[in-house]
Order: structure tokens, then C-alpha cells, then sequence
């Protein structure tokens, strides 16, 4: 399968758009979206008609809103659910106030005054956030996600957010896959645990027992910032315990 990503200008959130190899009798293929952030949706429906794509889904690497924002918007254009997994369902229905803590952590104070300084930037109002109409969360650790000839596997990988998950995509012709990380594993870095919801016991759970378990050969786009490998991060990246 191919990837395609489209970078939010609010938070540069990574949108991945991933295609399916196979040909439908109509002469297109079908694709799902990952982390439709906010200012997307538009370039992502240009991608899709450019390129003759049939959306199956929209799913989520976590609930946070700079990852959720234009779902919404895509559900409602290709008639697709939004799928993610069921431990950060609860974040959709109130993205900003699943951010903060009663409004006494100043990290996540910080955070979400950020989310909305950018969003207002951008001509968005933080009031203007919608809720995908059908949302279709999914359990267990490891799970098929099948959306018409798209196959990913999800790895759920808690410690950013409850729910943070992983979606390992196979290459093209044999070729080597790719892993989207969401806020779990960047180029260099790993995801914060200071908001709530989160667990630093559980990302170290995550990143010794599952992201160290990866296949190396793996490309990895994470939900921000540049892509990279799992090779490249399991030998230089200084936040993955040994």
C-alpha cells in the first residue's frame, strides 16, 4: 500500500492518506485516512479525486483533537465512520476538556491554550469543533482493521493517551511497510506524558514491549515532524529504554 501525507497547518499534525494496491472494477482504489487534523479535510478531498481513491474510513492514532478536528468534516463528505480504538472514544465528544485537568495543570492549560491560539490563527474557533456522526471504536490489543480493500493492523500503544495506537501498513510489492506512530515514537523523540490520561509507566510499557518489537525494516511517519525508520530511531533514539 501506498501513503500519502498531508501536513495540518495547525500543530503540523502528519494526515496520512493510505491506498490500497488493489484495482477496483470501477478502475479506482479504495484508501482510508489517518489523523485528520485541523485544515486538511480539503486538501485531502483534492488528493482523493486527483488520484480516482474511494475513502473507506477515517481512523484516529489517538483522541487528541489536533489529531480529530477535520474527522468530522471527511465522515460527513465520503459517508465513512471514524474508527479508533474504544479506550479514547471518550475524547471525541470532548476534545478540549479531555485535554485539561479542571484547568489547575499547567501543562495541559498550556497545551490547549496553544491548541487554540493556533486554531484561531488558522480562522477556526475552537467552538466550531464538530463530532463524526457515526464513530466506531475497537477494542483489544492488537487488531485487523478492514475498510473495503484496506487491510492495517492496529497495535494499541497507551501511555501518550489510553487509546494511542499504533497502525503498521505492509509495502507495496514486498517492499518494506510502514508503521504510523501517532504521538507515540517521532524522529528523535517520544510522546509526552504530562497530559491527562496519560501514563509514564505505560509509554515505557509501550516503547520497551511493542515499538522495540517493530521490525526494523519499518519506515515510520509520525503524527508530527519528519518521517523515519525504526532502525534509525531504535539506534539513536535517547528516550527508548533498553
Amino acid at each position: 500500500m501506498d501513503v500519502h501525507v498531508v501536513v495540518a497547518p495547525v500543530f503540523g499534525t502528519n494526515c496520512c492518506v493510505v491506498v490500497a494496491d488493489a484495482v477496483r472494477d470501477d478502475g479506482r482504489r479504495d484508501c482510508v485516512v489517518v489523523d485528520a487534523g485541523a485544515g486538511t479535510a480539503d486538501r485531502v478531498a483534492q488528493l482523493v479525486a486527483d488520484r480516482s481513491l474511494v475513502p473507506r474510513a477515517v481512523l484516529a492514532t489517538h483522541g487528541h483533537v489536533d489529531h480529530t478536528w477535520d474527522a468530522a468534516e471527511l465522515c460527513a463528505r465520503f459517508d465513512v465512520p471514524l474508527r479508533l480504538h474504544a479506550a479514547d472514544a471518550y475524547r471525541i465528544d470532548d476534545p478540549f476538556g479531555t485535554i485539561l485537568s479542571g484547568g489547575d495543570d499547567a501543562a495541559a492549560t498550556s497545551v490547549s491554550s496553544a491548541l487554540a491560539q493556533a486554531l484561531g490563527d488558522f480562522g477556526r474557533d475552537p467552538r466550531d469543533y464538530r463530532v463524526p456522526a457515526t464513530v466506531e471504536p475497537f477494542e483489544g490489543s492488537t487488531t485487523e482493521i478492514v475498510a473495503g480493500d484496506v487491510t492495517l493492523h492496529a497495535v494499541h500503544a497507551p501511555g501518550h493517551t489510553e487509546g494511542s495506537t499504533l497502525y503498521l501498513v505492509d509495502g507495496s510489492d514486498g517492499g518494506p511497510g510502514v508503521v504510523l506512530s501517532g504521538d507515540v515514537l517521532f524522529a528523535g523523540g517520544v510522546g509526552r506524558t504530562d497530559l491527562p490520561g496519560a501514563d509514564v509507566d505505560a509509554m515505557l510499557a509501550t516503547l520497551r514491549d511493542v515499538v522495540r518489537a517493530l521490525d526494523p525494516a519499518l519506515g515510520v511517519v509520525p503524527g508530527h515532524g519528519p518521517t523515519t525508520t525504526v532502525r534509525r530511531e531504535l539506534a539513536a533514539n535517547p528516550f527508548l529504554p533498553a
